[in-house]
């Protein structure tokens, strides 16, 4: 085989975890506590590694390493955990007074657009450049059902 080019490159990984919340001013039924199985993709970029005996060799970031740091980030906060708005007063007070609650205070209304703009955040300050090859979020895609997402993009530098 002959010498590869590096074209830039794009990798997707998807995890999934279940939150509740709900929308104070909402005229529908989500005005209501509920909960969805949310559906996280978190598309990085960057250049395929290629150093002989470097584990990462031939790859953007090793998926494992990709999920882990989601994980730890954002996805084990954000898991069976109910995400609410600070000025959400009775919501508040009433997971405060349940002993031992997940509870995740926002500064906004918990809706998917504004939770994939919490998440983009939070991740991109994580893998930003963590291997060495121009790592950058690209992309982060957050479903609140199967036929409901919101994507917050980054830009480039």
């Amino acid at each position: 085989m002959g010498t590869f080019a590096n074209f830039p490159m794009q990798i997707t990984r998807r995890l999934e975890f279940d939150a509740g919340h709900r929308i104070a001013d909402h005229r529908s039924q989500c005005r209501h506590l509920h909960g969805h199985r949310y559906v996280l993709e978190v598309t990085l970029g960057g250049e395929i590694i290629r150093r002989k005996g470097d584990p990462a060799n031939g790859m953007v970031m090793d998926f494992s390493q990709v999920k882990a740091l989601a994980m730890q980030h954002l996805v084990e906060a954000w898991d069976h955990a109910f995400l609410v708005d600070r000025s959400d007063l009775p919501v508040c007070d009433f997971l405060q007074s349940l002993p031992g609650h997940k509870t995740v205070i926002l500064d906004c209304v918990p809706t998917v657009e504004n939770l994939a703009n919490i998440a983009f955040a939070i991740l991109d300050a994580v893998y930003r450049d963590s291997y060495g090859n121009h790592l950058r979020l690209e992309r982060l895609r957050l479903y609140e059902t199967p036929n409901c997402w919101a994507e917050a993009v980054g830009y480039e530098d």
